[in-house]
């Protein structure tokens, strides 16, 4: 009876979460971890199943780095980053194509396994996004940003229950193709169709004032706060496009942005309809450790 109890007592505190998100857009980065170790995988798309269930209306944006860095290692191929931007050439942004469009088909398959309905949205078959040369293309190859959302083919896509997986590749306005940055990529699909909140998905428990020292997790960060972290080097390496990601969220109208970690058993429920939440919440305004 206790436990029944509890589950009961999680349910009602869930409840204000539920009524004020129903109907909204949320734009979900998945990756690292939460995309190779099974029972991870399944947790996290549960939790978006579920998300779907209850009228939120999510969007899934992935990545695939570990299984990119897999493929080139087989084929002998350097796996290089500047500032977390994968150094791509025309010939590696081609097996990039191919690696996500594989992890794209198996995550629509294991949603569908899970009792969610799933929209397959290959950048390249629908068009959902077109890019542009990154303006630092001559460090980083075929690497692009994005130029233009196609926000109504997605809208289109995101009916009730149904998930739109989006893979962040694209053909740019040169005609050539290029790898896109998933953050950057959840990023600027949430500002095209206004979602309310931004969650990355990442392999740490967010971000610390002290590197390695989780009890220094920065539980609510302010933009300002973290461009001078940014300066400082504290926040470093692979999360800074996720804090970037964040902050241009932010001040194109997107009201909330998360950056948890995709390890913890069941993360999304957690940081959406709980009142303490998990991980760092990137704000406009005033920040708190």
């Amino acid at each position: 009876m206790e436990k029944a109890i509890k589950k009961a007592d999680v349910l009602i505190e869930a409840l204000p979460y539920i009524k004020s998100y129903s109907g909204k857009i949320f734009v979900i980065k998945y990756g690292g971890s939460a995309l190779i170790n099974p029972e991870i995988k399944k947790g996290v798309l549960q939790d978006i199943v579920f998300m779907s269930y209850v009228g939120i209306r999510p969007i899934l944006v992935h990545g695939g780095g570990p299984f990119i860095n897999e493929e080139f290692r087989k084929l002998g191929k350097k796996v290089e980053f500047t500032e977390g931007l994968r150094v791509t050439t025309k010939e590696e942004a081609q097996i990039v194509d191919k690696v996500l469009s594989r992890v794209n088909e198996n995550i629509v398959s294991d949603i569908k396994s899970l009792g969610g309905r799933a929209v397959s949205m290959n950048t390249l078959k629908k068009n959902v996004i077109v890019a542009r040369p990154h303006k630092e293309s001559e460090r980083l190859g075929f690497v692009g940003e994005i130029d233009k959302v196609n926000s109504d083919t997605i809208r289109n896509a995101v009916r009730p229950r149904a998930i739109p997986v989006i893979s962040p590749v694209s053909m740019g306005i040169d005609k050539e193709l290029y790898n896109i940055n998933a953050d950057d990529a959840a990023s600027e699909i949430a500002m095209a169709v206004k979602a309310v909140k931004l969650v990355l998905l990442t392999d740490v428990k967010g971000i610390m004032r002290q590197k390695g020292d989780e009890s220094s997790l920065i539980s609510t960060l302010a933009m300002k706060d973290a461009d001078t972290l940014i300066g400082r080097k504290i926040i470093q390496g692979g999360m800074i496009p996720k804090v970037r990601a964040c902050m241009n969220a932010l001040r194109s109208g997107v009201s909330k942005t998360h950056i948890i970690d995709g390890r913890i058993p069941h993360s999304l429920l957690l940081e959406i309809f709980t009142d303490k939440g998990i991980g760092t919440e990137i704000i406009k305004g005033k920040g708190r450790e």
